[in-house]
Order: structure tokens, then sequence, then C-alpha cells
């Protein structure tokens, strides 16, 4: 065989190998940058906002509105949930700390019938589609006004002197030590059992104020963990020593989490306004005195992963305008944490508040052009249920293409490998098939794939499980000549590219 018959044969050869990025046919290949967005919704149990619709409702009925959900989710391109499942010292999911919650059967304690574990489906479903969850508690509220059954399991019966009446609601006294380590015990309970991708907790510490029928504000009922307190020689004022019981909860639940799994994150969805007058024009209720949340101190310290203030304003209004709120939020961001602004969606179509139906998309397209917020989280899922006034396509237009959620890249858990990629035979579907599996055992929560066409490129974002990626042979006139597919870690960490060579480009 002579030298270039040799040559020949050797090229022929080197056209079937997976090879690394930037080595394909002599030519430097450089790979589109990954969009990458946090896209949420809340998903909504107390008083059956979102999910189920009713209690009582069959498995097989709350499976299939669930299902109906995460489809939803899916097509809008989101990538993540945040699953309500402890909204009253209760559990949607198999507890032997709290009692089954009343909001799935309408009798709290009872489980579904056949048995099944809602928090488990939602993670498989949800995984399989791709998108994260965030398991969603309130830390202290035991009561509301919907809950209508008590079981002999929950903390009003088992542990009466934790649970204050305030108003309509019944309270777990967040100064009461053994209230928090019970929290506490149900956040590490869900983290350790649940594959689940984050904890999250709104904006509920202490209740919101109740006044009197004159007006004045009512007192929440801590007499007796404040008199405790101040006997064992505590300094602070009443005020400053209920923050420092949210305090001391925000940072020993970073803790727990970073001690079970370290890639579940940690965010907070705290009311939008810190306090009135930050910045100087913003007016508004002041979460700092009457729900003793100081979350500014949470951000700077870095007790959390993400922040998600509830900016339920519209854009333009000076005295809540989102732009301004959420600017200010991301100034307070000293250790660069996320920064995933809530939004009301159901404000939209809401006449007599004067937005415009324009408005959840301009403040999406806000997000985007604000450095230092990188996605958006939306109350609640059962507006895009609804689609009213066609508000879940106007945001499924802005989220057309997939988006990655942003690299938490604090959090110190192991890059995946670069992944191993086999090129099937030609198949007659006028699709190029590819098997894919992880390079090592670290775990992928996603695979990115990427095909070029000529000067244009596509974009896959797959979830971890698949196996086998589907490609188009070509578009159009032009033919798909390479694709490029990275693993992604449990912490949206990618790795190096592997590159197969699908034909000759264009």
């Amino acid at each position: 065989m002579n030298r270039i018959a040799c040559r020949a044969l050797l090229v022929a050869l080197l056209s079937l190998l997976v090879i690394p990025a930037k080595t394909f046919a002599d030519e430097a290949v450089e790979l589109p940058p990954i969009p990458r967005e946090f896209r949420a919704v809340w998903i909504a149990t107390v008083d059956n906002i979102d999910w189920p619709s009713k209690p009582g409702l069959s498995t097989i009925q709350q499976k299939e509105e669930m299902i109906g959900i995460l489809e939803r989710c899916e097509a809008m391109n989101l990538n993540a949930v945040i699953f309500q499942v402890r909204p009253v010292a209760d559990a949607l999911y198999k507890s032997e700390l709290e009692p089954w919650s009343a909001y799935l059967s309408g009798q709290q304690g009872k489980a579904p019938k056949p048995y099944y574990d809602p928090l488990q489906f939602v993670v498989e479903e949800s995984h399989k589609r791709g998108m994260e969850v965030h398991a969603w508690f309130n830390p202290y509220r035991s009561q509301h006004p919907s809950n209508k059954t008590v079981d002999d399991l929950h903390v009003s019966i088992t542990n009466p002197d934790w649970v204050k009446k305030y108003g309509t609601y019944g309270w777990m006294d967040p100064g009461n030590e053994d209230a928090l380590n019970h929290t506490l015990a149900v956040f590490r309970d869900v983290v350790k059992r649940y594959d689940i991708d984050g904890i999250h907790v709104d904006d509920y510490f202490y209740p919101y104020p109740v006044n009197d029928k004159a007006g004045a504000r009512i007192s929440f009922p801590d007499d007796e963990s404040w008199e405790k307190y101040t006997t064992a020689g505590g300094k602070l004022d009443r005020n400053d020593w209920r923050r420092d019981n949210i305090n001391r909860l925000i940072e020993r639940a970073y803790d727990v989490v970073r001690e079970e799994k370290p890639h579940v994150k940690v965010g907070y969805s705290p009311f939008g306004i810190w306090r009135p007058g930050h910045p100087k024009q913003i007016k508004g209720f002041d979460a700092y005195e009457g729900l003793y949340a100081d979350a500014k101190l949470w951000l700077v310290e870095g007790w959390l992963d993400y922040l998600t203030p509830q900016l339920y304003w519209a854009s333009d209004p000076p005295g809540q305008s989102f732009p301004v709120l959420l600017k200010w939020w991301v100034d307070q961001n000293e250790k660069g944490r996320h920064i995933w602004p809530g939004h009301s969606v159901g404000r939209s179509y809401a006449t007599d508040r004067g937005w415009s139906l324009t408005e959840i998309p301009r403040q999406i397209y806000t997000t985007r052009a604000q450095p230092g917020a990188s996605g958006n989280v939306f109350f609640s899922m059962k507006s895009f249920v609804r689609n009213k006034k066609n508000l879940a396509d106007r945001v499924a237009q802005v989220y057309a293409s997939p988006a990655l959620i942003p690299e938490t890249s604090w959090l110190d858990v192991e890059l995946p490998a670069m992944p191993d990629v086999e090129k099937l035979r030609k198949s007659r579907d006028g699709m190029t098939h590819l098997k894919v599996k992880p390079g090592d055992k670290t775990e992928v929560a996603h695979w990115v794939v990427q095909s070029r066409y000529g000067l244009k490129w596509d974009l896959q974002i797959l979830p971890g499980s698949t196996r086998g990626i589907q490609v188009n042979r070509q578009q159009g006139d032009v033919r798909c000549d390479l694709v490029a597919v990275r693993s992604v870690g449990r912490t949206s960490k990618m790795s190096d590219p592997k590159i197969v060579k699908i034909g000759k480009k264009k």
C-alpha cells in the first residue's frame, strides 16, 4: 500500500471516531455558549390553590392532574418546579414526623389510597422531563383556615405548648427552641430521603400582623419564650430577638442541607421590600419589622444559594417598581448568590390593577438585562394551567429556546466526566442516532447536545437518564456535520464536550 493510500485509509478511520472539541478535521470548533436561566413556577398545595384541584380526588386523578401540570411546564421550556410539601406542619409525602396533609384527602393524617408518595412522584416525573424539583416548606405555620381536621400526629396535639393562636392561624412559636429543632428535623428528613434539587422557604416567618377592631397591631403571643430568653440573661430587645430567632433558623438550615447532600440548593422567597426607603423611593410593608425577616442579612452572610424576593409589582409605579427593587436586591448580593425574582403572574389579567398583558414578559426581559440576576419564578401554576388571555403562551414565546439552570459554582460537587458517545447506524427516519452514557460514576443530571448545520446550531437539553440521542440529519438543504455532547452535574457544572462527526460540512 503506497503512502497516499495509507493516508486515505487513516482519514477514513478517523472519520468514524468520536473526537474531542477543537480537533475536528483540523478545524477549531468554537461551540456557541449555552443559555443559562432559572425558569420556575410555584405549585401551591395550601387551600388547594394549584394542586390537587380539590381534596378527595382519587390517586389516579391526582396523578393525572400533576402530569398535566408538568407537561405544561415542559412545553413552556421551564426547567424547575417549586412544590409545596409542608403547608401547615403536615406532609405531602410519607413522614414519621408529621401527618399526611388534608389537602390530599380532605382528612389530615389519611394517606392516599391506593397508596403513593406525591413528592416521590413529582421528583420522578419532573426529572424524567429534565426539570429540577425544589421542596417548598412553610417553617412555622401550623393551621390555616381552610384546614378543618387535625390528626393525632399533628404538632398542635403532640406539642400544644409550641403552638400559638394568632388571628385565624395557628403558628409554632419561632422563639421556642424545640419548635425550631423540629422544623430543622423536617428539612433534614426530606433532603435525606428524597432526590430533590433544592429546598425552598416562603415569606412566612413570623405571621403577617393582625390588627384588633380598633386597628391596633396585635403582638404575636410569645410571652413565654420571651420570658425564658430574658430570664436566661438575653440582652436583645424583643424585635431584635425575634429577628435573631429567624436568623438562627436560616443559618442552621443551610448547615443541615450541606451536611446531608452537597448539591441540594437552599432558597428563600421573602417579601419583596426589605424595608421602606430601601431604595429611597420605595414605599410599602416593612418585612424587617412586620415579619422579623432580615433577608438582606441572609444574602450578605451567604446562608442561602438563591434568593427569590417576591417582586409582585409592575415596572412603572415608583413606590413599588419591579426594576428598581430588583437592582436593589442585586446590589446587596456581596457573595454572588443567585438572584431569581418572583412574579405575580395572576395580576397580568387583573384589569382592576391596571396591569398590561405584556408586563410579565417585560419583567423577564428586565431580569435578563440586569447583571447579577439570572432567572425568574412565577406564582402560581394555576395561571399557566388556565392560560387565561393566553398568558402561558406569552411566557412560552419568551422561553422559546431551552436553557440550562445557572451553575451553583460555590457548592463543592464533583464535575461529571466527558461523556462516552457512540454513533449508531443510519436509519430511515431522517435522524442520526447516538448512544450516550456517563464517562465516570459521577451523577449526570442533564446532557447538553449541540448540532451544527452550516452556520446554524441547534440545542437540546436532555434528562440525565437519557441514553439515546436523536439529531435531525438535515435541515432544509443543509446537513448536520457534527454534534457536541456534554455532561451536566447536579449543580449545573458542565464537562468538556465530545464531538461526533456526522457528515461533511457544507
